[in-house]
């Protein structure tokens, strides 16, 4: 069945556009967002489904999303065999396009599987971006339905998808970054405050309350940020600082 040329609407140029910014919190929601667009907007297709890959050699799935729960069955039957048109489409770095699954001969198994869930045809197209490796596959339920002029818009959502990906990583590397950092300041005051307490209760300066702190720390095997928070939460008396007891 032949499909008309791709007509990019408005709305359709602007959801495009806002796929390829950091919206969610992890690939899998990226992934899903990827595959209802490409089901609403590949003409021809009934559903979809994106993977994120490593870049190991051979590439294994890291992630996934289905647009319906019939692919996401025909997707995880490829992930268990290591096999499928999928993981070739990623293995030789080329789009992997079946017009009519009746008549395929290739992965015999998973045709037959896509046959049960009345899938007639399908396209995987493969997108690599800065460290990100990522499919989409779109299927069809009449055979012929998706068009090779359908795999432009198909590759410009890929491309989008994968930098979504991207951006995502990178947020959550800083997120994580800013997280730690936040943590090692927040740390570094609750140390500060015991090391006045101990000077206070020893009449030490300061070097020698952080060397206190540290040789209860690796005496009694308890991080020496434990330790701190003990000490300025009230847990160890002045008295117990005095006779350098009763830290635990």
């Amino acid at each position: 069945m032949p499909a008309s040329d791709t007509v990019i609407t408005d709305e359709l140029a602007v959801e495009i556009a806002r796929l390829g910014m950091v919206r969610e919190s992890s690939d899998v929601a990226t992934l899903h967002r990827l595959t209802q667009l490409a089901a609403r907007a590949v003409t021809g297709c009934a559903g979809a489904a994106a993977m994120r890959w490593t870049l190991d050699e051979p590439p294994e799935p890291l992630a996934s999303a289905s647009s319906h729960p019939d692919l996401a069955e025909l997707v995880d039957l490829q992930i268990e065999q290591g096999e499928g048109p999928i993981f070739d489409a990623v293995r030789d770095r080329r789009a992997v396009r079946c017009d009519d699954t009746l008549a395929e001969t290739r992965w015999p198994g998973h045709v037959a599987a896509m046959l049960r869930r009345g899938v007639r045809c399908f396209t995987t197209t493969v997108h690599e971006y800065e460290q990100v490796l990522v499919t989409l596959t779109v299927y069809g339920v009449v055979p012929g339905a998706l068009d090779p002029r359908q795999q432009a818009l198909a590759s410009l959502l890929l491309a989008q998808g994968g930098a979504a990906v991207s951006n995502t990583r990178e947020f959550d590397d800083v997120h994580r970054t800013a997280v730690q950092l936040q943590q090692a300041v927040e740390a570094r005051a609750v140390v500060d405050q015991a090391k006045g307490i101990l000077m206070h209760a020893l009449g030490c300066d300061a070097d020698r309350a952080f060397a206190e702190l540290r040789r209860i720390s690796q005496t009694r095997h308890v991080k020496l940020t434990a330790i701190a928070q003990r000490i300025v939460s009230g847990q160890v008396s002045d008295a117990a600082l005095r006779r350098r007891d009763g830290y635990e």
